[in-house]
């Protein structure tokens, strides 16, 4: 994909729920604002919307976030700034529902990267909080990222979805993201945690934390309430070490 030097597109994304996805995409984009003092867009494509809810000025619900995929709808008219100073936010809705099944009515593989590239001179990070599972959604975000972090919880359950998600690519075959896995939700005290991070030991990791379940009530990123909390510390390292990968190439 041709686009602006400056822009990178970091999926976070999971075959199952439950694993953190959303915490991992707002962390992250706080960190790309706040630490590396990026212009960062999250971008809500899940229909559950909890990024959204999370982080969204406008409780208006216009039902829209669908229309910039099918009509002749400008991707920025969807732009509004987030409850966090730094992080603009295209907000998911109930409409999302429906994107497979436009994606795949409209036959365009690529419709998903194109508008990214648009917004290449307003933002230097976009970050994708992504649906869950193997879908017509998925394939449009491992065409257009170009990082995508898979959260994993430590239990076989998780890691197997790691797999199948790995299968998958391989069997499409063709230009996809390369994917980081990070440990999500570990609980160093349990046997089968410890047993998977050994496994894994080059895997990031990030700790079960009270810190995190917070967000939910304060609607925001563990950097704006609980910045020195372990889970805080190792979202900013998490982020520098995606800066540093990104900076490769």
């Amino acid at each position: 994909m041709s686009k602006d030097v400056d822009l990178a597109t970091i999926a976070v994304y999971s075959l199952k729920g439950g694993v953190g996805k959303t915490t991992f995409a707002i962390n992250l984009s706080w960190a790309s604002a706040v630490i590396s003092k990026r212009r960062t867009l999250l971008w809500d494509l899940d229909p559950q919307a909890a990024a959204t809810w999370l982080l969204s000025a406008d409780r208006s619900g216009r039902d829209a976030a669908q229309a910039i995929f099918s009509k002749d709808v400008d991707v920025r008219s969807l732009i509004r700034p987030s409850t966090v100073p730094g992080i603009d936010l295209i907000a998911a809705d109930t409409s999302l529902r429906g994107l497979d099944r436009l994606l795949f009515d409209l036959g365009k593989k690529k419709r998903l990267a194109k508008l990214i590239e648009t917004l290449g001179k307003e933002y230097d990070r976009i970050i994708l909080d992504c649906p869950p599972g193997l879908t017509e959604t998925s394939e449009q975000v491992l065409r257009a990222a170009d990082l995508v972090i898979v959260p994993v919880i430590p239990a076989p359950l998780s890691q197997r979805a790691l797999g199948e998600v790995a299968r998958y690519l391989v069997q499409r075959g063709g230009r996809h993201a390369p994917i980081l896995p990070v440990f999500s939700m570990v609980d160093r005290r349990r046997g089968l945690h410890r047993a998977a991070l050994e496994e894994q030991p080059s895997w990031p990791v990030m700790p079960m934390a009270s810190a995190v379940e917070q967000m939910t009530v304060k609607h925001k990123p563990l950097g704006e309430f609980a910045p020195t909390s372990p889970a805080a510390r190792e979202f900013a390292t998490l982020w520098t070490g995606i800066e540093r990968r990104l900076a490769k190439g």
